[in-house]
């Protein structure tokens, strides 16, 4: 879903020019999404999500890639007050869903993930591109739900299911008063 950014009415020095730019009152609309890391990785070529720290430039950039209104002030990135930025990292670290998924798999082991690597993923399940403009994490759950649904049970799976049966098990012989 996108996000509303209300950006105030700024004056800034320009040092290269040798003069004030002064930038009105704008709103822009972001959009946190498969689309917005795909525009970042071209410029940037680097993996979005395995980069955790951005340069100031590269977050600005991001933001930039995520703006899907048109006719920006390009300054207006620049009059991003800390509230602003704030708001913005809440909006992206936002699950965006209820659904949570657990795997029983291999807790260590993690796939370096690029934009390529979630449309291959959106491809293998079958999921519609227009979702590639949901929000991201959005994204990702539904994809961990497709890879959950679709992966055959493994033994720490099979393990882990016959504790909780035999947990389940022994409180209703204990609520019933039997012994099985």
């Amino acid at each position: 879903m996108p996000k509303p950014i209300r950006i105030e009415a700024t004056e800034m020095w320009d040092e290269r020019n040798n003069e004030f730019i002064i930038v009105k009152p704008q709103t822009i609309i972001i959009e946190h999404s498969l689309v917005s890391i795909s525009k970042w990785e071209s410029k940037w070529h680097k993996m979005f999500l395995e980069t955790k720290d951005k340069t100031p430039m590269e977050f600005l950039d991001y933001i930039r890639c995520m703006t899907i209104n048109k006719d920006v002030n390009p300054f207006c990135y620049y009059a991003l007050s800390q509230e602003n930025l704030q708001d913005i990292v809440k909006y992206m670290e936002d699950p965006m869903t209820a659904s949570s998924v657990t795997f029983f798999g291999n807790p260590g082991y993690h796939e370096p993930i690029s934009s390529e690597l979630i449309y291959y993923w959106m491809f293998t399940y079958g999921i519609p591109m227009e979702v590639e403009k949901w929000h991201i994490n959005r994204l990702l759950m539904l994809i961990k739900i497709f890879s959950k649904k679709n992966s055959k049970p493994t033994k720490a799976d099979k393990a882990a299911q016959a504790k909780q049966m035999a947990e389940l098990n022994r409180k209703r012989c204990a609520a019933l008063g039997t012994k099985g």
